[in-house]
């Protein structure tokens, strides 16, 4: 690794809706850190009406950091790739995961729809932050001037609980994708669990005072893997179990120096309470 990397903590846990019904948590995370200071991520969203949404979330997630892993090391991905070019990575990685959640459902003999799912995606190198999105949920950035900007934005259909899922017709079509340029500090993506409380809604962008303090958080963390277990406390706690009873992930990156024996990917499976 470079002299760099990024620190991150991460947590799904289960919403209070879920949990008096007896269904599991649907959210799932993947993410992985590579050499030269680069970071892959995805956040998925199981449909509520979907039977089996926290699989599709699952093999999503999954899937799409898989393929975006493949493509950097086997391709060789040039880090100063134009904005078509970032674009492109992120399509295939999305229809990579659509494809896998499609075969999926079939080997299952259940009907697509029943694995539905959002998906966001993240891709951090030294130089730029790439992001795509199906659904709701927003991939949100710090810079280095302390400055807070979404790079993606639930898309807010005519209805409140209205969304595009991975599998829906026309799912790529309707993705949104963004190309930052410059050295980000911080980075954020979530599921829409979250976004009545982070976004300032119905335009979508961030609101600093939630950010701040989980910036914070995580650049100071010691321990990965104990600050993802605050973290899904923090998710699990009254403060938000009173204003959110939705299934929650969030997936928080602070660049740091790098630090020796530091683990290099997590998922969500293992976060979900």
């Amino acid at each position: 690794m470079g002299p760099t990397s990024w620190r991150v903590a991460s947590a799904s846990v289960m919403g209070s809706s879920h949990g008096k019904l007896g269904q599991p948590c649907q959210d799932a995370h993947h993410w992985v850190r590579l050499p030269g200071g680069w970071l892959l991520g995805a956040v998925a969203d199981g449909a509520g009406s979907a039977k089996l949404g926290e699989v599709g979330a699952d093999v999503a997630a999954r899937t799409a950091v898989d393929t975006l892993r493949q493509e950097v090391d086997g391709v060789g991905l040039a880090p100063d790739g134009d904005k078509s070019h970032w674009r492109g990575l992120l399509t295939r990685a999305l229809q990579a995961a659509r494809d896998a959640v499609a075969a999926e459902a079939a080997t299952r003999g259940e009907a697509v729809r029943e694995l539905a799912t959002t998906l966001l995606l993240v891709v951090a190198t030294p130089e730029r932050v790439a992001a795509a999105q199906v659904g709701d949920g927003a991939v949100v950035l710090g810079d280095n001037q302390g400055r807070i900007q979404g790079l993606t934005s639930p898309k807010v259909g005519e209805y409140i609980n209205e969304t595009v899922f991975l599998v829906s017709p026309g799912a790529l079509a309707q993705a949104q994708t963004a190309v930052w340029e410059g050295e980000a500090a911080h980075l954020a993506a979530f599921s829409d669990g979250l976004q009545m409380l982070a976004l300032k809604m119905p335009g979508g962008s961030p609101h600093g005072p939630f950010f701040e303090p989980l910036f914070r958080f995580v650049e100071q963390a010691g321990d990965e893997a104990e600050a993802s277990r605050k973290l899904g406390e923090f998710l699990q706690s009254p403060r938000l179990r009173d204003r959110t009873d939705d299934d929650l992930t969030l997936l928080l990156a602070a660049r740091v120096d790098r630090l020796p024996g530091e683990p290099c990917s997590g998922a969500g499976p293992t976060d979900k309470s």
